[in-house]
């Protein structure tokens, strides 16, 4: 089982790296049908399921101590299925921004912090391209009816950011357009703050590097390739322009009271792990002891006769 070291680490992507043209045969590629993420994710899920009779005694790891990834993964959304419970019960309104380049790993944090909760409790906002209407609209309009209500958590995959880095960079907005978010989001995001909303933003940073790799991958494999559209390949030619934008827009946007947190994602496991134990501890929250079930007795059919199987169109066993 993979090992994550703890504690806090010099960040990679200022670092010189030699550019090396990723192998197929290093992504895993070509590898037999029942290989790859798939299996991964379904050897994750069943490894993390076996901890449920344990969830009251994992103990937070020490600074600096390698833990087990799934061990440390089911530790963690133990805990989220505590923090989901504390907001619905208390009525706390919950907001998360996930952003960063393509290929950063946004959607596999998410997917780990949701795969354990209530999506009556918790969603997931990833909102296509705009309609002629929403065009019309205030730009903030459709991102506002999307916000949690009481005891709702809401995460964006992608936001109301895409003026800042896609629309700035392939020209999808005016200047105007441009300069009015950088001028207006801070106001925006005060106010849902003042609301009662609690924001949450992240960066996912991913160097050159790594997302030429994880692109290269999605190119080849048919399970990913959906991930992959014509944008992201296009972003690829504007990395430089990415970046300025974004560093435009942290400035303008990282405010005392609705900050920036940046993820170093190149690891993606460590990134998933450093990003869900960094949101728990932005949401102050308590143990709730769940209610007691208790199973009640099977209602007799007092004579009824089901229909007969013959009559009715089964799937066939093909396993």
């Amino acid at each position: 089982m993979d090992e994550v070291k703890t504690g806090s680490e010099t960040e990679t992507h200022n670092k010189p790296k030699k550019k090396k043209a990723p192998k197929l045969k290093d992504l895993g590629l070509g590898a037999p049908a029942t290989g790859g993420e798939v299996l991964r994710d379904a050897k994750e899920a069943a490894a993390i399921e076996d901890h449920w009779r344990d969830q009251g005694s994992a103990k937070p790891p020490k600074d600096g101590k390698k833990v087990k990834y799934i061990d440390e993964l089911a530790r963690l959304q133990f805990e989220l299925i505590k923090l989901q419970e504390w907001v619905r019960v208390n009525g706390l309104k919950v907001c998360v921004l996930f952003e960063g380049r393509d290929a950063a790993g946004k959607g596999g944090v998410i997917k780990r912090i949701t795969e354990s909760l209530n999506p009556r409790v918790c969603r997931i906002v990833a909102l296509g391209t705009p309609t002629e209407r929403e065009r019309g609209q205030w730009y903030f309009q459709r991102y506002v009816a999307q916000l949690p209500a009481k005891g709702e958590i809401v995460l964006f995959d992608r936001s109301w950011y895409n003026r800042a880095g896609v629309e700035r960079v392939m020209g999808f907005c005016t200047d105007e357009e441009y300069q009015e978010f950088l001028r207006a989001c801070p106001a925006f995001e005060e106010m849902l703050v003042r609301s009662g909303i609690i924001l949450v933003k992240y960066w996912f940073s991913v160097s050159d590097e790594e997302q030429e790799k994880r692109f290269t991958e999605r190119m080849h494999n048919p399970i990913k390739r959906w991930k992959l559209s014509p944008m992201d390949l296009e972003s690829r030619k504007h990395w430089v322009e990415y970046s300025k934008a974004k560093d435009l827009m942290l400035e303008h946007t990282d405010k005392t009271l609705t900050p920036w947190y940046l993820v170093d994602a190149d690891d993606k496991k460590k990134a998933r792990l450093n990003c869900i134990h960094h949101l728990l501890q932005r949401i102050p929250y308590q143990d709730i002891a769940p209610v007691e079930l208790e199973l009640p007795p099977r209602q007799s059919d007092d004579g009824y006769k089901r229909p007969k199987k013959s009559k009715q169109n089964w799937v066939p066993d093909a396993y």
